[in-house]
């Protein structure tokens, strides 16, 4: 029987940051904050327009649920009160956080998960220039960072290939297109990938036209993420993709996400876990999930301009688990 409050909050970014859908200059996000017995649990989401979110919605969805919460409403109870989506994960969260402050257990033995270790976060290269993303990862590498993800998905993305790969020999690739390629490019650009050595692609076509990834001949694995959110319909995607990129802000929570990552490896997916632009308290339970993936895209709080204190810790590609100042 928990009291809920809420906020709004802003991060700026470090920049601009670039995709094939546009840019951005901040981080805005809703924070859920759950209470009881002098404990409280924290939660955060990003809400997402391209899946029909705006932050008022998801900030009004959360608030309707507080008198629910107030009257017992639970964790189990709230998968059946709200579909998938940001509002969920925000309060799914913030459940989990409350449960292990209550009881002083952390977070992983409340999952059955064995200690979380560190983990080789990949580091995102906004899109851009074919020079300017070159110059990007060769000052990435130079930090330690060696798993780069490459925004992609606008003219040129061949170049931006080939520069990338001369300016970081050493580096492991892989690529994000956001939707933004489509299906009469695919094979040139999938051969492209291969050539500059990228180990998986994400989302190349749009989630509404990837059927042709079914028949379709793939030199590098490719990875659904916008076409891909909880655990329905995952079974139709086998035949067009070979991972599958978890983000608890689509699946709606930790609760979720992890059953998700099971049900993905049952059916021969490789997993990949990543997130949306957010601070480190986005970031602290997707961990749980990344524990078992194999890649791991959390890398939010670098690109943004000033994180939550205390946030994640980050020494070049790794990225530690959470203290329980921060979450869980």
């Amino acid at each position: 029987m928990a009291q809920l409050a809420l906020s709004i909050e802003r991060f700026p970014i470090a920049g601009t940051f670039t995709i094939a859908r546009g840019s951005k200059t901040e981080a805005v996000v809703v924070e859920a904050r759950l209470s009881h017995n002098g404990a409280t649990g924290r939660g955060e989401c990003v809400p997402y327009a391209r899946y029909g979110e705006s932050v008022e919605g998801v900030a009004a969805a959360i608030a309707a649920l507080g008198p629910d919460i107030a009257a017992g409403l639970d964790r189990e109870a709230l998968q059946y009160r709200l579909p998938p989506g940001a509002a969920r994960n925000a309060l799914d969260c913030a459940f989990w956080d409350l449960e292990a402050k209550l009881t002083g257990m952390r977070v992983e033995e409340h999952a059955g998960l064995g200690a979380l270790r560190p983990l080789t976060t990949a580091f995102t290269l906004s899109l851009d220039t074919p020079e300017a993303m070159a110059q990007a990862a060769a000052a990435a590498t130079a930090a330690g960072r060696l798993l780069l993800k490459l925004k992609l998905g606008a003219p040129g993305d061949r170049a931006r290939l080939r520069a990338i790969r001369a300016a970081a020999p050493e580096a492991r690739l892989i690529v994000d297109a956001n939707e933004g390629w489509s299906p009469a490019d695919l094979p040139v650009l999938l051969d492209a990938c291969a050539i500059a050595g990228v180990e998986l692609v994400e989302q190349p076509l749009p989630a509404s036209d990837d059927r042709m990834l079914a028949r379709t001949e793939r030199p590098v694995p490719v990875c659904a993420d916008e076409s891909v959110h909880d655990r329905a319909g995952l079974a139709a995607l086998r035949e067009r993709y070979d991972a599958v990129n978890i983000k608890l802000d689509k699946a709606g929570g930790l609760t979720e996400s992890l059953a998700l990552a099971e049900a993905a490896e049952g059916l021969g997916f490789r997993v990949m876990v990543g997130c949306m632009l957010a601070s480190s308290l986005a970031m602290a339970p997707a961990l749980l999930v990344a524990q078992r993936a194999q890649v791991v895209d959390l890398d939010g709080p670098l690109l943004l301009a000033r994180d939550r204190t205390p946030g994640l810790r980050y020494e070049g590609a790794l990225v530690y688990p959470p203290e329980p100042e921060l979450w869980g």
